[in-house]
């Protein structure tokens, strides 16, 4: 962010959002209404494999499932069309059945109006979830969380280690900088679906930082706190699309990431000490309730966010 030229952050509008924080924001609990959840080692299988899974939703037209009722988009589409294709007897937590998982598998799996973006990249990366389960974990994510000795950093490390469609790495002026936004997010949701129980039982979460997407940078763009250079601030208002790995968007990531460290930071100072990863949640949380005649998020086609 020292040597960001299209993205800053506005110090004064960051201190007026903490100030505010409980008024604008609040840290929501984990929500389980659309996973699959049996409180078994089957969970964590099922976490790895929606994380593996989780990126790139946007577009038009917008791909939705119908669920319990509900017409849903985005990641909880995501998650309950997995927890639907369990329940029809598709046991997606068996690492044995991942191997074999083709796109037009997939297709069915995720069926529903309009197509999921990135659908063979989605293919591929659950094929690498059972192909590397199997391999090396004797069939169970748990397995992988007992190595690591249930710290969140080292859970985050073996993954990045074993399951190279996690590695969020990128080149900004010859520096590598690394995000690691679905591997982070995933040790964020084995705490959170097991209530920081058995497998969720995970320590040095502190240590990780908000997960980089699109939704967080919208918002915080929404309350001041990020300010785009007019070419590129005119760039995401007309939807035109930001190539990965450019400037712009590695500038976008890195200051939503320095944006919630230092509210974290802010918030700390007034007394109030909560995690960057409950800050996520709840900027998360404002970005999906936020008015659709706003500013629009940034449109990077990407596996990682």
């Amino acid at each position: 962010m020292r040597q960001a030229r299209l993205v800053s952050i506005d110090a004064l509008a960051l201190e007026r959002l903490c100030a505010e924080f409980d008024q604008r924001l609040r840290v929501p609990s984990w929500n389980g209404q659309y996973h699959f959840h049996d409180g078994t080692r089957r969970t964590a299988n099922y976490i790895l494999l929606l994380d593996a899974l989780n990126f790139s939703f946007w577009g038009e037209p917008r791909w939705t499932i119908e669920f319990g009722g509900e017409r849903l988009g985005g990641y909880w589409a995501l998650a309950a069309a997995l927890k639907r294709a369990i329940d029809e007897g598709f046991d997606l937590t068996d690492a044995a059945t991942l191997p074999h998982l083709e796109e037009p598998q997939l297709a069915h799996i995720l069926r529903g109006e309009h197509t999921i973006p990135l659908l063979n990249e989605r293919a591929r990366h659950a094929r690498e979830v059972g192909q590397v389960l199997a391999r090396k974990y004797d069939g169970q994510f748990a397995n992988l969380i007992e190595e690591a000795g249930y710290d969140a950093v080292d859970v985050v490390q073996l993954v990045l280690q074993d399951f190279l469609s996690f590695r969020d790495e990128c080149t900004y002026r010859d520096r590598l900088v690394k995000f690691y936004k679905r591997a982070q997010i995933l040790a964020a949701d084995l705490f959170g679906a097991f209530n920081g129980q058995t497998w969720g039982a995970l320590r040095n979460l502190d240590a990780l930082t908000c997960f980089a997407d699109y939704k967080l940078p919208q918002i915080l763009r929404r309350f001041g706190v990020l300010q785009y250079a007019e070419s590129l601030a005119t760039t995401i208002d007309n939807g035109l699309e930001i190539p990965a790995g450019s400037d712009a968007e590695v500038e976008i990531r890195a200051a939503t990431v320095q944006a919630v460290e230092r509210l974290r930071a802010c918030l700390s100072a007034r007394g109030e000490n909560v995690r960057s990863v409950q800050i996520d949640w709840a900027l998360w949380d404002a970005a999906q309730a936020a008015p659709a005649d706003g500013k629009p998020y940034h449109r990077t086609r990407t596996i990682y966010y």
